[in-house]
């Protein structure tokens, strides 16, 4: 696992240096070039973690609260209803949803129509980790807890969450793999990001712009992926 870590960042940076170098090699057009820029390709980065950073912290917000909530016993009856909810959300083609949206909400901003679309799709593997990780907590230990005289609030806190995390968080690193890869599609309302580099691709019929465009999100969706797990590592309890 260490040695993993360690090779994780070395070996996307070679391909992004890789990358840079069979770019700067190639006598580029002037498609090419208003697309292969630094700045250009800068600012749809930033435009693409912004847009990531967003969805995701609003993921979150709403999916670890709801899954806590529909795990208690007074709230039980409404699991199934709501995890139907989420789970069309997720069904539904993204770029579908997207366009749906951009349709509907016209008038509030791409950037919102974006990032609604995103929260929606992105929700599930949090919640349901959320909910299973805070199920499988031994009743024994929650009962333990209750006897000794904690309140159940402070069980929860105390005990379900910090037994849960390992599981929660597994979820939370699912879901910003799959924000940083459907991001990408934001290019399609005008919203930015590196979607806009393999569209840029796709419509000029430039090979290496595409190229560019996909590998500067699959490097950015493993790279993502890489600090979850060291996320992952830091926060799990020790001795779980």
């Amino acid at each position: 696992m260490t040695l993993r870590r360690v090779v994780t960042p070395l070996v996307l940076a070679a391909v992004l240096l890789v990358l840079w170098l069979y770019v700067r090699a190639r006598p580029l057009d002037a498609i090419e070039a208003r697309s292969l820029n630094a700045a250009y390709l800068a600012s749809r980065t930033l435009t693409h973690l912004e847009l990531t950073v967003i969805t995701a912290a609003i993921i979150l917000a709403i999916a670890i609260p709801l899954g806590i909530a529909l795990t208690r016993p007074g709230a039980r009856a409404v699991a199934g209803p709501v995890l139907v909810v989420v789970n069309i959300g997720q069904a539904i083609p993204s770029f579908g949803l997207l366009v749906l949206f951009g349709v509907w909400l016209v008038t509030v901003g791409v950037s919102t129509i974006a990032v609604t679309t995103f929260v929606i799709y992105g929700l599930l593997p949090v919640l349901r980790n959320t909910m299973v990780g805070l199920h499988q907590v031994d009743r024994a230990v929650v009962e333990a807890a209750l006897g000794m005289g904690m309140t159940r609030r402070s069980t929860l806190f105390r005990v379900e969450l910090p037994l849960a995390v390992p599981v929660i968080l597994a979820g939370v690193r699912t879901a910003l793999v799959i924000t940083v890869g459907t991001v990408a599609l934001a290019t399609f309302i005008g919203a930015g990001g590196l979607g806009d580099v393999i569209s840029n691709g796709i419509a000029s019929n430039r090979t290496l712009v595409l190229v560019t465009g996909s590998l500067l999100v699959a490097v950015l969706a493993l790279f993502v992926d890489w600090l979850a797990e060291l996320a992952e590592n830091y926060l799990r309890p020790r001795g779980l």
